[in-house]
């Protein structure tokens, strides 16, 4: 991970996620940024500054106005005006009970746009790394409801993401660091588990994608527990300037927070490091990896 890159683009994640929807809109109908501001009666910097997230003030009736000029349906609606009306703040927590983290991911808009991704998971395949059979599993039990289509349509959105660090042309650098448990704990069956880590060990041979193992042996290397979280860093513009600044996700049962602060960045970043230096080496994780698949296989 780069430290030297500037962190500030001047808004904040809630501002640029709602400039990207309403752009995105936008551009489904075809139409303009000069047509859409003559027909609001707005100047074209207006609009091209919410688009951009770069509004100082955001009114609710204008969005709702852009929103009924584009046609949104009420589902996107709801999570152009849920943005909105969210405090133009660094930190931003998303609870798993509101409009947008029940319909609209946000996640998968930045993660989409990455071109470095750092992941520490201490308890589960990371879902960039998840074969279809494992993630069915877990869908299946999360979304118990599901008819087969749905959880068909779900694990086929996630395998689609997988695109990003295996495409030809300019993949996402990838660093993994997962804690053996991960390797360990069994979802769905052993079968399921050794293709897994087959899956994850044949990955890591490409250039752009390192996954390494926090032995069990390794304890606690940051001192204390350390949750899971995803170091997100973005290209840079002509200007040499990120097209996004550095965003930290962490996920749990409850929700989710972005951290966008330098100085959270900087601690993750660090956090990261201190794992990652009491790790396995690249060869011999890809070992281990195999060698679990391989009792996973016996024990069947």
């Amino acid at each position: 991970m780069k430290d030297d890159e500037p962190e500030d683009t001047g808004s904040t994640l809630p501002r640029r996620q709602l400039g990207r929807l309403l752009r995105e809109a936008r551009e489904a109908t075809g139409m303009s940024l000069e047509e859409a501001a003559r027909l609001m009666e707005w100047g074209k910097s207006t609009l091209s500054r919410l688009e951009r997230g770069k509004s100082e003030r955001v009114r609710i009736r204008d969005v709702i106005g852009l929103c009924e000029l584009f046609g949104t349906d009420e589902e996107k609606t709801a999570a152009i005006r849920e943005l909105a009306e969210q405090a133009p703040v660094r930190s931003w927590w998303r609870s798993y009970g509101d409009v947008i983290a029940a319909r609209f991911n946000t996640y998968l808009g930045l993660e989409a746009g990455a071109s470095e991704l750092a992941i520490f998971q201490p308890l589960i395949v990371p879902g960039i790394l998840q074969t279809t059979d494992y993630a069915r599993t877990l869908d299946r039990q999360y979304f118990s409801r599901d008819t087969d289509e749905e959880l068909d349509r779900r694990v086929g959105i996630r395998m689609q993401r997988q695109h990003i660090i295996t495409r030809q042309r300019q993949p996402v650098q990838l660093s993994v660091v997962l804690h053996e448990s991960v390797l360990r704990t069994t979802v769905g069956s052993r079968q399921i588990m050794a293709g897994q880590l087959r899956h994850i060990a044949d990955l890591s041979t490409r250039d752009n994608i390192q996954v390494r193992i926090l032995p069990f042996r390794a304890g606690f290397p940051a001192g204390i527990v350390v949750s899971q979280f995803i170091i997100m860093s973005f290209p840079k513009d002509s200007r040499g300037k990120p097209v996004e600044p550095t965003v930290v996700f962490a996920e749990s049962f409850t929700g989710d927070v972005y951290l966008e602060e330098t100085g959270d960045v900087r601690r993750c970043r660090e956090t990261f490091r201190t794992l990652q230096r009491a790790t396995l080496d690249d060869r011999p994780s890809r070992d281990l990896m195999r060698e679990i698949a391989r009792e996973h296989d016996s024990e069947r």
